[in-house]
């Protein structure tokens, strides 16, 4: 049930690449389909998404209504209350010390130059029909931002709201919300309809669909998207002789659980190890409420392999370049600076699961695009704009250089719009 691979072997990244595009490749089968909801929201507006929420979701109505909320919310455990209060504390206490400088900075000519950070207008987040947590990791940065109008998108379960994720949206401060989910929910949310009013920006992790409608509706200029693959969960855990094997299989099937489509790694040089966690792994998954789930995504997304050193292991983490990575090994701090991932947790203690609740952020890069971005932050919400504001000295020093250049790239009507100035008297 449980892939083995041995990194030693001639065609072990052929075989882990398979893993790898397969997962990538979910994507492009779903295209037509999406790119159909999208065209049809398009045409027929609420009517379409009616349709959809109908279809998927049991329900009818777009816009949930103050007293089916407020009853949601009354429903809800006190203790589940408690929870996302202190969740949300943390959060909020640690993204506050992201939160950007402008910067000043005037030159020998008198020259002065600004870079101001300002908050984009407005964002939506979609968040998954029963997480709450996922609507505090991203609204939050964004209300640090300075984002005036956030909304909330968030499908029901069966026809109902979930009264946590609408309770969190209280805590927030969030008052406009859509009952909508899938791909049409973000067109929607990108193009708007007579009932949704559009964003600027589409922030929170969803399905393949969601992902690829955020990615289409980006391409076409319609509203912006994280600067990442924020798609299905991934974990790749780092472990020696040291480890518990009941740990490290915890926190494999953790991931697991989310979906199909989930990824999950173990990398070790222990081989003894490495039978340990298969051991704990099949015992564990017999108790799993969602072992459907999590079976289905071991089968097709996930390995137990053998690396013969630890370097070894960094470098293949590091191609895989995962959402998150858990160490368990003796020597982690040999490799802080130079691992990979959207998230990284150290030493026995550290699971990944409780860092879901924060305070650092779960919107993490996946599908290898943390080679290159980052997990949602208060930047993300910021347009850094650049001012200039150049002296009658300046113009005449810095001209010089581009005249010249501006020409020599045949662009005339820049070099006469420096000139000009020059001569000003």
């Amino acid at each position: 049930m449980i892939r083995k691979l041995d990194s030693t072997k001639k065609n072990f990244y052929f075989e882990l690449n398979k893993i790898i595009n397969k997962r990538k490749n979910i994507n492009k089968s779903n295209l037509k389909t999406v790119e159909k909801i999208i065209k049809n929201v398009r045409k027929n507006q609420d009517k379409a998404l009616i349709y959809y929420e109908k279809k998927f979701n049991n329900n009818s109505k777009i816009i949930p209504n103050k007293k089916d909320i407020a009853k949601a919310i009354k429903l809800l455990d006190p203790k589940i209350k408690k929870a996302i209060k202190d969740t949300y504390k943390r959060i909020k206490d640690w993204h506050f010390k992201q939160k950007p400088k402008d910067i000043y900075y005037k030159d020998k000519l008198n020259n002065k130059f600004y870079y101001k950070n300002q908050a984009i207008d407005s964002i939506c987040c979609y968040v998954p029909s029963n997480l709450p947590s996922t609507l505090i990791m991203c609204a939050t940065p964004a209300i640090i931002s300075g984002v005036k109008r956030i909304v909330l998108c968030t499908p029901r379960i069966n026809g109902k709201l979930n009264g946590a994720v609408y309770y969190a949206a209280s805590i927030l401060g969030i008052k406009e919300s859509y009952s909508l989910g899938g791909a049409s929910a973000i067109i929607a949310l990108a193009m708007g309809t007579r009932k949704v009013k559009p964003v600027s920006k589409i922030v929170g992790p969803g399905s393949n669909w969601v992902t690829l409608a955020k990615k289409l509706v980006f391409l076409e200029g319609l509203v912006g998207i994280e600067a990442m693959n924020a798609g299905p969960s991934e974990i790749c855990c780092w472990a020696d002789s040291s480890a518990s094997p009941d740990i490290v299989a915890a926190s494999l099937i953790a991931q697991l659980e989310h979906d199909s489509e989930s990824l999950a790694m173990l990398l070790s040089k222990d081989k003894k190890l490495i039978k340990k966690v298969e051991l704990s792994m099949s015992k564990q998954l017999k108790e799993l409420p969602r072992k459907k789930i999590a079976i289905k995504s071991l089968r097709n997304n996930s390995a137990l392999i053998y690396v013969p050193n630890n370097d070894k292991i960094l470098s293949i983490s590091n191609y895989l370049a995962p959402e998150h990575v858990e160490i368990h090994i003796k020597n982690y701090k040999k490799y802080l600076g130079s691992i990979v991932a959207g998230s990284v947790c150290l030493g026995p203690y550290s699971s990944m699961a409780l860092s879901d609740y924060g305070p650092t952020q779960h919107s993490l890069p996946t599908l290898g695009s943390a080679k290159f971005s980052s997990g949602l932050g208060v930047r993300e919400f910021i347009n850094q704009i650049s001012y200039n504001e150049l002296s009658k000295k300046g113009i005449a020093k810095l001209g010089k250089s581009g005249y010249l250049l501006s020409n020599f790239e045949n662009l005339i009507g820049h070099s006469r719009s420096i000139k000009i100035r020059m001569e000003k008297k």
